[in-house]
């Protein structure tokens, strides 16, 4: 039976909840921000540290790291605790910013990268779980319009801040940023988030990680190589498939035999919480394919600047975030959320299916527009998913639950690139072989996304031809993107609105009775 009521820090020290709280979005800023300010920074280390070939790498070990970890950290914030597993996870993480930013070639630089990327598994699951532990499913709503600003002005100002940092104080500073933010999250949990300590006397399950790490590595690679490191049909991704399928599959089976499995299969026993899996996995599918492709049609078509490309995100991030903050007060007032995840599939659908509609000849607020509607949708979305995902566990099993949440939405975000970018690449590269012959294939043979050097490189007609092209990628990619989106619509039809725990001040006296009866159906879904 899940421990339903409050912990006592809610009620008792809202002003060490409220700095709780503050140093937890400092932490999710350091785990989304990342990525972005050293994607800016990238031309400048390999200019200094060489080793272009490897250049992928820098982003591939550190996503191959958190997305094999983020399981892991979830299950031993269950076991052990999750303060203790929370605060290890910054540390790593600084440990390897520090490290990145003391790189001497490319060699180490990945393998620090790798590090860091241990760390930041744990960020955002820890993030989510310890929510989860102050706060109940009730009264979380208020709390996602700040998670959706995190968001926010970490896309928005990621490229800024980067681009700012590498100009003024060098890249290597890109990495050193992280240390002052991480040093007063680390010091503000450790004085005032007070939760019960724990001890498990199970043994982590080391079969179970080491399968799950292998079979999440292996899908990971596939997605990133597939189709630009390898073909497709190629022996070695073939290779990574059969190990990916095999190695999963073996997970699954000893997860049944397992005393203390990493992922209990028990909690995919609740109709809700697999729903929400699947929809954490549609939007990280149709979110960071967006977040991809609209700057690069901008920048291209629209002739924008590439050092504003953040800003160009604005209509969709700033709906996003209005709309979350909605959606958080009204499910917290009403305690209904079913309609959120219905709303939120349709807009989004609509919202793609707009957005495919983009030629040369579309504006910038034409297109803001319909990136308003899919952000509006994905407001609807992005904090409802966990919010349902750990109102449908026990609250044992609240570090799983966040983690594996999070871990299929960084999945679904990995195929979306990867499947939308081959789709965009392969379609860029017809319709110049067609509009510029041999010269437009040899234009984009080494990549379909040229910067804005090379762009403006291109005499006039090569240029009209790429613009051509890449409006015509974009309307793949998105048409992709919307056909995905009616599987979130389909499952989000399923939801059942079980009512959610903590049911506020005015119904103190009956939370004991009433929500052991609320939560009933389930946990017996659960078990």
């Amino acid at each position: 039976m899940a421990d339903t009521t409050a912990p006592p820090e809610t009620e008792k020290q809202p002003r060490s909840v409220r700095v709780v709280l503050l140093a937890l979005m400092i932490t999710m800023m350091l785990a989304m921000l990342d990525n972005m300010i050293v994607g800016t920074a990238m031309p400048t280390i390999v200019g200094d540290l060489g080793g272009l070939e490897h250049l992928s790498w820098v982003v591939t070990a550190y996503t191959l790291a958190t997305a094999a970890c983020t399981p892991l950290w979830g299950k031993l914030g269950d076991m052990y605790g999750r303060k203790g597993a929370f605060m290890s996870s910054i540390v790593i993480f600084l440990i390897g910013s520090a490290l990145s930013g003391m790189a001497q070639n490319m060699g180490e630089l990945i393998g620090f990268r790798a590090v860091q990327g241990l760390g930041a598994g744990g960020l955002m699951v820890g993030v989510m779980a310890i929510i989860g532990d102050l706060i109940p499913p009730r009264e979380r709503g208020k709390y996602q319009g700040m998670m959706a600003g995190v968001m926010a002005l970490a896309m928005i100002g990621g490229p800024l801040v980067g681009g700012t940092i590498t100009d003024h104080w060098g890249w290597r500073w890109a990495f050193y940023i992280n240390l002052p933010l991480g040093v007063v999250a680390l010091l503000a949990i450790s004085a005032v988030l007070h939760l019960p300590r724990k001890r498990a006397k199970a043994r982590i399950d080391y079969l179970g990680a080491a399968l799950l790490t292998v079979g999440i590595t292996s899908t990971v690679l596939v997605t990133t190589w597939g189709g630009s490191e390898y073909a497709w049909t190629s022996a070695r991704i073939m290779e990574l498939i059969g190990i990916g399928v095999a190695t999963l599959v073996g997970f699954v089976f000893w997860q049944t035999k397992a005393a203390e499995p990493v992922v209990p299969l028990h909690i995919f026993r609740s109709r809700n919480f697999s729903l929400m899996s699947a929809i954490g996995f549609i939007t990280g599918f149709v979110m960071f394919g967006a977040t991809l492709f609209l700057p690069l049609y901008q920048q291209a078509v629209q002739g924008a600047s590439a050092t504003n490309s953040g800003l160009l995100l604005l209509p969709m991030l700033g709906a996003m975030l209005v709309v979350s903050m909605i959606a958080g007060r009204v499910t917290t007032k009403s305690g209904r959320y079913k309609v959120f995840p219905l709303v939120g599939s349709v807009l989004m659908i609509v919202g793609l299916f707009l957005l495919a509609q983009m030629d040369t000849g579309t504006t910038r607020f034409t297109s803001g527009v319909y990136m308003a509607v899919l952000g509006a949708g994905m407001g609807c979305l992005m904090q409802i998913t966990m919010l349902v995902a750990q109102n449908s566990v026990e609250m044992k099993d609240m570090g799983v639950a966040s983690s594996s949440t999070t871990l299929f939405r960084t999945l679904g975000s990995s195929f979306g690139v990867a499947i939308m970018g081959a789709l965009f690449n392969n379609r860029v590269q017809d319709v110049m072989a067609q509009r510029a012959g041999t010269v437009g294939s040899k234009i984009t043979e080494q990549s379909a996304q040229l910067d804005a050097k090379s762009l403006h490189k291109l005499p006039a007609a090569a240029r009209e031809a790429y613009q051509y092209a890449v409006s015509a990628g974009t309307h793949q990619a998105f048409v992709l993107g919307a056909v995905v989106g009616v599987a979130a619509l389909l499952a989000a039809v399923f939801v059942k609105e079980v009512p959610l725990r903590g049911a506020g001040p005015d119904k103190q006296a009956g939370d004991a009775a009433g929500d052991a009866a609320e939560v009933q159906p389930t946990v017996a879904e659960a078990v």
